[in-house]
């Protein structure tokens, strides 16, 4: 007897659907999964088998042949063991449900119980966009399907469960919808700004960068307070709309990082790799590509401490996702491309020793040593990057002043958010989500200058040697600086800020 079940893979960050089919026919006892599984496709025979038997159901002693459609898609994962053993149990005459418009996606555990699973929310995304009413998933994960309307969740602890849900002997309810916009809230810093002493400067630019979502590179002596900026940073940054918290969720989904109960990823990420992660692991990649840092920090922040300690070719590969906001990842088996639209915060100190051009320290690094240290960092990755802060030693007797005076992270987040408010009317025909998002046509439409602003940009061009991109990014961050402070066109004072961020030598 054949049955057929539907079910899904990932292939990127969306989903596909694959047909189940599972034919048990007469012959020697055997047990075939064919389709381009992988090892972990392979194993589920054992786990479904022990399921099947530990839930009181009978496995059956015939050929058992389970084919996963389309057979020229590679399957991976252990999620193919529900629609599995589900197939099974109906080609075998044990249960007789419809079936042809539920999807059913899970891991059984030996004793038939639903372990959490990767990838739910993708997939009951599919179930919707392929209009199915029903999907059936692990218990474990209900809430994060639940955040999807237009499909009746029904989450199951076990197959015996679903089994007598099948038989009418139980009742199971669709799970209840989660409210999105009650979930989102302000990402929770490590540190306060307020607890930031001096660097008035640097806290500036800072807020204009989350305002804007621009790059930040922040070059100083040791201790002067780079790091502590950069962990300060998600708690300015503006919350997460709707539309940004499912694309990062779908990531965490598919990669395994949302935590069992966890409907979505309510704050933004902030990822910070240590300058030895590779640059598999900075860009993602593998035999089943899979996403790496850049895409974790979807929508967030990625800190990357000691840029010139990390391998030339890792932050090369920077470069293309810096400009377009995705990461293409092609193998033999095909290609994939994640969503990669973070905010680069980058900290460096000005030499190997730390102390180059310090006003009360001297530097000990040779000439020599200090050209090859700076020149770790190409030109092309400094060009995109827009903000150039100095950060420089904060003095001694700062330390023990008032720190009363300092605004604090919810006062600047308050600024930052009314600023982001405004990009978002803005961008409303549009897909952009902020300023730095802006292609060479939409400065054009949304950032008009007036004669003495491009005068002086044009000028200041000539005399900094500044590159088409350079020219452009100030533009947009002149652009941001007039949002936070709340007007409609860039000002004189606005550019002229938005210049003082460019680095003010070749050197860095």
């Amino acid at each position: 007897m054949l049955a057929k079940i539907t079910s899904g893979a990932t292939v990127g960050l969306n989903a596909t659907l694959i047909d189940v089919e599972v034919d048990i026919a007469d012959g020697l006892p055997s047990f075939t999964i064919v389709g381009l599984p992988d090892k972990a496709v392979e194993e589920s025979k054992e786990r479904v088998r022990a399921a099947i038997k530990n839930s009181g159901a009978d496995f059956p002693s015939t050929r058992i042949t389970v084919n996963l459609a389309p057979a020229d898609l590679p399957k991976a994962g252990p999620s193919y063991d529900l629609p599995i053993a589900l197939g099974i149990l109906i080609a075998g005459g044990q249960i007789a449900p419809d079936v042809s418009d539920s999807l059913f996606f899970g891991e059984l555990s030996l004793d038939g119980n639903l372990r959490h699973t990767n990838g739910i929310l993708p997939m009951t995304y599919l179930a919707k966009e392929k209009n199915f009413k029903k999907v059936f998933i692990p218990k474990v994960n209900e809430k994060e399907a639940s955040v999807v309307s237009g499909v009746k969740v029904y989450s199951i602890e076990s197959l015996l469960e679903l089994v007598r849900f099948f038989n009418k002997t139980i009742d199971i309810l669709p799970a209840s919808k989660v409210s999105l916009s009650a979930l989102l809230s302000t990402t929770q810093a490590e540190f306060d700004f307020s607890e930031i002493i001096g660097q008035e400067h640097a806290k500036r630019a800072m807020e204009i960068s989350a305002a804007g979502n621009h790059n930040i590179f922040l070059k100083g002596t040791p201790g002067s307070g780079k790091t502590m900026l950069a962990r300060a940073l998600p708690g300015i940054l503006p919350r997460l709309t709707e539309d940004e918290a499912l694309e990062v969720t779908k990531i965490y989904s598919i990669t395994g990082n949302l935590s069992p109960g966890q409907a979505i990823i309510t704050t933004r990420p902030f990822r910070s790799p240590h300058h030895t992660t590779s640059r598999i692991g900075l860009i993602g990649g593998g035999s089943n590509p899979s996403p790496g840092e850049i895409s974790l920090a979807h929508r967030g922040v990625l800190f990357l401490d000691e840029f010139p300690e990390f391998p030339r070719h890792v932050l090369e590969s920077l470069r293309q996702p810096m400009e377009d906001g995705v990461v293409t990842i092609s193998r033999a088996k095909g290609s994939v491309t994640y969503p990669a639209q973070f905010l680069l915060v980058s900290a460096s100190n000005p030499c190997p020793c730390g102390y180059f051009g310090d006003p009360k320290r001297a530097c000990k690094c040779m000439p020599g040593q200090i050209q090859r240290y700076q020149k770790r960092i190409s030109g092309p990755i400094l060009d995109r990057i827009d903000l150039h802060v100095d950060v420089p030693s904060v003095e001694t007797q700062k330390l023990v002043g008032k720190t009363d005076d300092s605004e604090s992270s919810k006062d600047i987040q308050r600024k930052v958010q009314s600023a982001r408010n405004i990009q978002t009317k803005r961008f409303k025909a549009t897909k952009l989500k902020s300023n730095s998002e802006m292609s060479t046509r939409n400065v054009k439409e949304f950032c008009s200058l007036p004669p003495e602003c491009r005068t002086m940009l044009l000028s200041a061009a000539a005399t900094m040697n500044l590159s088409a991109r350079s020219y452009f990014k100030i533009i947009k961050i002149a652009r941001t600086i007039a949002d936070l402070e709340g007007t409609k066109d860039i000002s004189f004072n606005h550019l002229a800020e938005a210049l003082q961020y460019r680095p003010k030598d070749t050197e860095f």
